[in-house]
């Protein structure tokens, strides 16, 4: 009995204390100078209540144009939406502050700070990846404007992260068209795009060898389910893609499956080319029509009678 009798005088304690501090911080809103308001952000601030913080900078700013706090003000705005979370707000207000305060000794500090928060709000790699190359950008425009800043190595390894995102995206988005390429010939074309346009723009990338394989792969899909008339230089690619493959990785983990479209695409392609070629006996064997025009019969016309 006691331990509760303990536990509600705790809570209540601390809901006294919740609503004395509402209502100091609500007064204070109402009724308190510009700088003991400032005074007040920089308490919050330090004390790590970065939302009473951000609420007193954010109704100060427009106020202290002009007056030596309104730097400091936009500066540390910018790092209470940052340290809530809000980093679309903070990357927006650190490059304004940073395009406002150009020379400012924290202008360097807010230019990183505005990358760092892109980086922070670059989506998962399995959504759309706008932001991504926008963070990407952002890093690499802060290493041009300051090559010797200590941030640099930082940046450095962001920019290898974010790409390393973009990397398993398109790995992903190749796979996805090689898995339903069984059912759709222009998927089968696009993983084979899909997959040369991955290693063009990752040309390092760990998934190089697997893809690689996939490309053989759809490549021998696309052929086996062509008409007729186009099956002869699709299998000639698979052929083309399997020698790729085995002069890239000769001792390749997939090589042994690639073998075995390779044996059957030239053995489709022998084929075709004896079909090819017995056609074109047929058509040698058959006689050239005669050029001499045919004599047209047309039936008399009967005389129309009088009336």
């Amino acid at each position: 009995m006691r331990k509760n009798s303990r536990a509600s005088y705790f809570l209540l304690f601390i809901a006294v204390i919740v609503i004395t501090s509402c209502s100091k911080f609500s007064k204070l809103q109402k009724t308190g100078t510009d700088q003991e308001k400032y005074d007040a952000a920089m308490s919050y601030y330090k004390k790590g209540d970065f939302y009473r913080s951000g609420l007193l900078f954010e109704e100060l700013i427009p106020l202290l144009k002009g007056s030596t706090e309104s730097e400091l003000a936009q500066f540390y705005y910018a790092y209470t939406q940052y340290h809530q979370s809000q980093y679309n707000t903070s990357q927006f207000l650190f490059k304004k502050f940073f395009d406002t305060y150009a020379r400012s000794d924290y202008a360097q500090e807010a230019f990183y700070m505005h990358a760092f928060s892109l980086y922070k709000d670059s989506s998962p790699f399995n959504l759309d990846q706008t932001s991504t190359f926008t963070a990407i950008s952002a890093m690499q425009d802060f290493i041009n404007t300051y090559p010797e800043s200590p941030f640099r190595e930082e940046c450095t390894k962001y920019i290898l992260e974010l790409r390393s995102k973009l990397e398993k995206k398109a790995y992903e988005r190749a796979r996805l068209y090689h898995k339903i390429s069984d059912f759709n010939p222009s998927s089968m074309k696009s993983a084979v795009i899909s997959i040369e346009n991955f290693r063009k723009d990752f040309p390092d990338s760990k998934y190089n060898e697997e893809l690689a394989f996939l490309k053989v792969e759809s490549q021998y899909n696309l052929a086996s389910n062509s008409f007729s008339d186009k099956q002869k230089d699709r299998f000639q690619d698979v052929v083309k893609f399997y020698k790729e493959l085995i002069d890239k990785y000769p001792t390749g983990r997939f090589n042994r499956d690639a073998e075995k479209m390779f044996d059957d695409s030239q053995k489709q392609i022998e084929v075709i080319a004896k079909l090819e070629q017995d056609r074109q006996k047929l058509k040698e064997l058959q006689p050239e029509p005669s050029n001499k025009p045919t004599k047209v019969t047309t039936p008399a016309i009967a005389e129309p009678k009088g009336q």
